[in-house]
């Protein structure tokens, strides 16, 4: 008899940000299949998501993926349901209208590494501030290049669970990485995110450091960190037409106050029109713009209109399936 460790993996009723929960069921002679994985409960009134008289919330699982770090374990990230099984008011993943995998994402997840001992980023020093940002980006080498051994540790432990990752790099400020992830599904690419969140805060662990999510955690002229929303459907992929991208582009203006109330709590302290953002009262958009609120890829432009558009301003902390939730959502609206 084999025993196998499932980590379920939720997300919890904190507000204005949700955050990561899991625990741990051990199964005997486990298939490895999302389908032989039961529902599992919780109590909800340790996570903001019941009261304690009836306490019981459930966890439907909806992805799995190997543990690159257990023996014989898995990850199972999991939506959170009422005791009747309907979707809790917490599960945003449920409100994705893309039951036909018509739209693509792809999200960049931006970050800054903290050091547990000081709680500043990574690079910078007690007291003060290293040099101006400038230096820093895409850099190599000990001078203006902090937490490599940690974010190649984590690229591997999401290569090896499954992970679509597309890539890593050094962000703007000292301390402060991104990587990136792409699914053909909606839903897949918010679970891939969740697990990629999930194994960089568990490795934080082992190095004492933590993940800063607040899209402005240094203040002054340093770039905040977002989570750029890359998205397609078939229209965006084949159209060839620039009036189609704009009418498309278009439909986001209407609902701009929409978006940035999903877009991540104190977003606005990122989105100033400086730094690469638009103003959160803002909407524009343009050719390989990055002080817009949506660019279009010059490459998309280059293959005749066909491909994808990027939305720059959901933050780093925001949830990525309240962000495919309400891009989708406009996007149908267009009137093309």
């Amino acid at each position: 008899m084999s025993k196998s460790k499932l980590e379920y993996i939720w997300l919890d009723g904190h507000q204005p940000t949700q955050e990561l929960r899991s625990k741990t069921k051990v199964e005997d002679d486990f298939s490895g299949k999302l389908e032989d994985c039961s529902i599992w409960s919780f109590d909800g009134s340790s996570t903001e998501q019941a009261e304690g008289g009836a306490s019981d919330c459930l966890l439907k699982p909806v992805a799995i993926y190997p543990d690159p770090a257990r023996k014989n374990g898995y990850l199972i990230m999991c939506e959170v349901l009422n005791a009747d099984k309907t979707p809790h008011v917490s599960n945003h993943r449920a409100t994705i209208d893309d039951d036909d995998n018509d739209f693509w994402f792809g999200f960049e997840q931006e970050y800054f590494l903290m050091d547990s001992k000081t709680d500043l980023p990574l690079g910078f020093p007690r007291g003060g501030f290293p040099g101006p940002q400038g230096k820093y980006y895409c850099s190599v080498g000990g001078r203006y290049t902090w937490g490599r051994d940690f974010v190649e540790e984590h690229a591997d432990l999401c290569i090896d669970a499954g992970l679509n990752f597309e890539g890593i790099n050094q962000e703007v400020a000292p301390g402060q990485w991104e990587f990136q992830c792409f699914a053909q599904s909606a839903k897949t690419a918010g679970d891939e995110i969740w697990i990629a969140r999930y194994l960089l805060n568990r490795l934080t662990e082992k190095y004492n450091y933590y993940i800063e999510l607040h899209p402005k955690p240094v203040k002054g002229d340093w770039n905040g960190s977002g989570m750029h929303a890359n998205f397609s459907n078939t229209v965006l992929r084949t159209c060839g037409s620039q009036d189609t991208y704009n009418k498309i582009c278009e439909a986001f203006r209407p609902v701009t106050k929409d978006h940035i109330g999903v877009y991540g709590a104190y977003n606005d302290e990122r989105l100033t029109g400086l730094h690469e953002t638009a103003h959160v009262s803002d909407f524009s958009y343009g050719i390989s713009d990055r002080g817009a609120s949506i660019r279009i890829p010059i490459i998309t432009v280059e293959k005749g209109w066909k491909g994808w558009l990027e939305d720059r301003r959901p933050a780093s902390n925001a949830d990525p399936y309240k962000v495919a939730s309400i891009i989708i959502k406009t996007v149908k609206s267009a009137k093309i």
